[in-house]
């Protein structure tokens, strides 16, 4: 093991408080320039004990990268479960609702089996096919080009069928959370789809666990004063839960 001074250690020790530090704040508290604080970051990075990132540094990689949705299946199982369950509060019969592509979304649609009546707008090839257990639900698939990683649709022919409706609400997957970034996906096409879904929707209900916050995907979808709710685990820091709080976004911990 690589030595390390006494003040990576409290570097260290302060990230596994706040799980993200910035490089002014660090400075102020030991004292020390910027390229000081940078160095000692960047060494600590080439150590794997922390990832860079513009203005400062993390515990865990601030960018979202596209996995296949087989990938998705097999993380965070049980906090994505509780977060289905939770959202089927905000569900009220003869609603009219979107449900978008990702694993969170399959949960939601396997517990809509005695729900009804519903009627359903989906980008999603295996949500429609779960709800067509649901005698009970009018299922509107939207049509277009076909993503196998996610087997959801997207492009111009499901945006122009989209535009049509006017839902209740929508309950949006995303890849990634940032205070300043706001709610995006990895994939452009859809952060596009997603933006329109948004345009159509009274309510945007964003079903997340607490590892995407404060993570990045390559498409923006919208500003966080877009987002009614969140629905999310109990791991997400209390700093954040408050920071989307002041900006209007009702939190709902599961």
């Amino acid at each position: 093991m690589e030595k390390l001074l006494p003040r990576h250690n409290d570097i260290l020790k302060e990230l596994d408080e706040k799980d993200h530090v910035l490089v002014q704040d660090l400075c102020e508290k030991f004292n020390v320039s910027s390229v000081t604080i940078r160095k000692d970051l960047n060494y600590l990075e080439s150590l794997g004990l922390l990832f860079r990132n513009h203005g400062g540094a993390s515990k865990h990689v601030r960018y979202a990268y596209e996995k296949n949705v087989g990938e998705k299946e097999n993380i965070n199982v049980e906090a994505k479960q509780n977060i289905a369950r939770t959202a089927l509060s905000l569900i009220q019969e003869n609603d009219c609702i979107i449900l978008a592509s990702g694993t969170t979304m399959h949960y939601l649609a396997r517990m809509l089996v005695n729900f009804g009546p519903l009627t359903v707008l989906t980008s999603s090839l295996r949500v429609a096919i779960e709800l067509c257990n649901n005698p009970n639900i009018n299922i509107i698939q939207l049509g277009g080009e076909v993503r196998k990683s996610s087997t959801s649709i997207v492009g111009s022919i499901s945006e122009g069928i989209l535009k049509q409706f006017s839902c209740n609400k929508l309950f949006l997957g995303v890849d990634g959370i940032d205070m300043d970034f706001g709610i995006s996906t990895s994939n452009a096409a859809e952060a596009h789809l997603n933006q329109l879904m948004i345009e159509c929707s009274e309510k945007v209900v964003i079903l997340a666990d607490s590892s995407k916050l404060n993570v990045k995907g390559f498409g923006k979808i919208a500003p966080l004063d877009k987002i009614d709710y969140l629905i999310t685990d109990n791991e997400i820091l209390e700093e954040d839960k408050n920071n989307l709080e002041e900006i209007g976004v009702s939190v709902i911990i599961k």
